[in-house]
């Protein structure tokens, strides 16, 4: 007996039709859910030269096996799609509600193709799926939109795109329960690009656990390790993810005035420290969640239709708090804060956007650009990002990313980009094995592919010297390939902070009724990331492609605890090819896809 008894719900925006049929079990063994079962469909539905704001791309939300059973953090889903800011292929999760509420409706995954001639919205219950009209909320912000569809935690949860993804901004996020995002790769602008306002979800159906005693077990173990570490009981239930900007600064790694400094004088002032003692409210968590890192935050400037009930907005997290700080060199803590809220609101990536503006910040203080935009100019912050949003004047410009905002002036070299897609807060030059992970990471540059922090400065589960090149590979491809495995779940990766992958497998063993040791989970996750690779090679890209910019490549750190270092990429990456199993053009050999299943794609 097994528990892959799911179903996808099939829908075309431009005939209208709504169809469902079952999950295919092989596909589901091979891929589980989320990014896996995402990726796959990914590959056979949106094949080279579809553009990716035409009806021909789709929206995949894809579930996985563990969500809504109960687990720790089986809150999470998946998006996946041909990307309109890079051209790869993308998937981006969230947790929330929305995807346990998404799940208790008896479907593993959801497509959406076409693109509807007027507004609309669909509406999933546990009796079907409905295509609804959506003029009166289209053009509305994400709060008002999520408050308009009626958001209750406990029955009936609202995904949606604010106006920078109706105005198709290449830097949209998707967002879900008022404030949670699918934000990287521009996921709101196809959902924009289809007409498509939002997906209301209401479900009952509590989904099949086979072996409820050996679920329960495991259930009390994660439960146990997770009130075990430090991290997951107490760093990031007392401060959130930003815990971890000071420790980044202090070790020079934390990019400052778009990567021209690895430290920021003044980041004691945006510190994780500081948000919880002068502006956090409360903290708050996912269904289902046990360790608690989203801060409700509140300032003066945080009122009216950018509040919630406590006065307060979600956030913001260390990603965004870097990239609206150091990267913008600003250090106003209130006016971070601000601009986290009016990028939810708006439906932005806050990596992309908070990146795109100190690309854009360097490009003016280097005459190429004529704007007020400066580092250090938090009170331009809300304007500009209010600016993208509506694609208005400069933010026009913005409004598609660094890459094309750097090339349009004529200094590609000035996008902190990989694959088109904007760094995240750890600067390569301080951590060698980051700047692999980020010039490999199959949907651009990525810290959630892998991240490389435990091992380079955090010691989890053991350190490694941050400054060492060869022997890097291995570990890059370990924590790649879990990664994959745990978004495939899918689960929140900060469980994986406590619980081994050991742990999942048994999990996944108990829900399904198929035997999974760590291996073949770890295996599933390395299936996943060569069909990825698979899915790039298609459209385009190459080896060239596994790099970094210039400036981390050319430039070394000037001063401070990195100084006199740049990312030493290219012995990383032939040794990386190499264990991957891939030619030297990065290409996965014959003998590698037909070890993975994968030889008849």
């Amino acid at each position: 007996m097994h528990g892959w008894a799911g179903k996808v719900l099939d829908i075309d925006l431009s005939k209208g039709a709504i169809k469902n049929y079952p999950l295919d079990e092989e596909t589901a063994r091979l891929f589980l859910g989320g990014r896996g079962l995402g990726a796959r469909l990914l590959w056979d539905a949106v094949g080279p030269g579809v553009a990716p704001l035409s009806p021909e791309n789709v929206l995949i939300f894809a579930t996985g096996p563990l969500t809504a059973t109960g687990y720790q953090t089986s809150n999470r889903f998946s998006v996946s799609t041909k990307s309109p800011l890079t051209g790869t292929v993308l998937d981006a999760n969230s947790g929330g509600y929305w995807g346990m509420q998404f799940k208790k409706t008896g479907y593993d995954a959801l497509i959406v193709r076409g693109r509807a001639p007027a507004p609309v919205y669909i509406e999933i219950k546990d009796a079907g799926a409905k295509i609804l009209a959506a003029r009166h909320v289209w053009g509305q912000r994400v709060r008002a939109t999520t408050q308009t569809l009626g958001q209750n935690n406990n029955k009936r949860n609202v995904l949606c795109i604010g106006p920078a993804g109706e105005n198709q901004s290449r830097i949209a996020a998707i967002m879900n329960d008022g404030e949670r995002s699918l934000a990287r790769g521009g996921p709101g602008a196809v959902m924009g690009s289809k007409n498509l306002k939002a997906i209301v979800v209401e479900g009952t159906a509590r989904p099949q656990v086979l072996d409820q005693e050996q679920f329960k077990f495991m259930l009390y173990e994660a439960r146990k390790l997770l009130r075990q570490s430090p991290l997951t009981s107490q760093a990031l239930p007392e401060f959130g993810t930003a815990v971890v900007l000071n420790i980044v600064n202090h070790i020079g790694a934390l990019p400052t005035r778009n990567f021209q400094q690895s430290q920021f004088e003044r980041a004691e002032a945006i510190s994780g420290e500081t948000l919880a003692e002068k502006y956090l409210v409360k903290n708050a968590a996912c269904w289902a969640c046990p360790i608690g890192c989203t801060r409700v935050s509140k300032t003066d400037k945080i009122e009216g239709a950018l509040s919630g009930a406590e006065g307060g907005v979600e956030g913001p997290e260390f990603e965004t708090t870097w990239a609206f700080g150091a990267q913008c060199g600003v250090d106003d803590l209130a006016a971070i804060i601000e601009a986290n809220a009016i990028c939810n609101d708006l439906g932005l990536d806050t990596i992309s956007a908070g990146s795109t503006l100190g690309c854009a910040m360097e490009l003016t203080e280097k005459g190429l650009l004529d704007s007020d935009l400066r580092f250090g100019r938090a009170d331009l912050l809300a304007p500009t990002l209010e600016a993208l949003g509506a694609r208005r004047g400069l933010g026009a410009e913005l409004a598609d990313g660094s890459l094309r905002l750097a090339k349009k002036y004529g200094a590609p070299e000035l996008s902190m980009s990989v694959k088109g897609l904007e760094m995240p807060a750890y600067d390569p030059r301080g951590l060698q094995g980051q700047g692999l992970l980020y010039a490999t990471s199959n949907r651009g540059a990525c810290h959630m592919r892998g991240n490389m922090l435990g091992l380079e400065v955090l010691g989890l589960p053991k350190l490694i010297d941050r400054f060492q090149v060869y022997g890097k590979s291995s570990y890059v491809i370990l924590h790649q390939n879990a990664s994959a495995a745990i978004d495939s779940l899918v689960v929140c990766k900060f469980t994986n902070l406590g619980v081994a992958e050991e742990y999942f497998a048994r999990t996944l063993s108990a829900v399904t009724g198929v035997k999974y040791a760590t291996g073949d989970l770890i295996r599933v996750g390395e299936r996943v990331w060569n069909l990825e690779r698979l899915y790039n090679l298609r459209e385009g890209f190459t080896n060239a492609d596994d790099t970094l910019p210039p400036r981390l490549l050319k430039e070394p750190v000037s001063d401070g605890p990195s100084k006199g270092w740049v990312n030493q990429l290219e012995p990383m990456l032939k040794e990386y090819y190499r264990a991957r199993g891939w030619d030297e053009r990065g290409v996965p050999r014959r003998a590698k896809l037909e070890e993975l299943e994968l030889g008849a794609l």
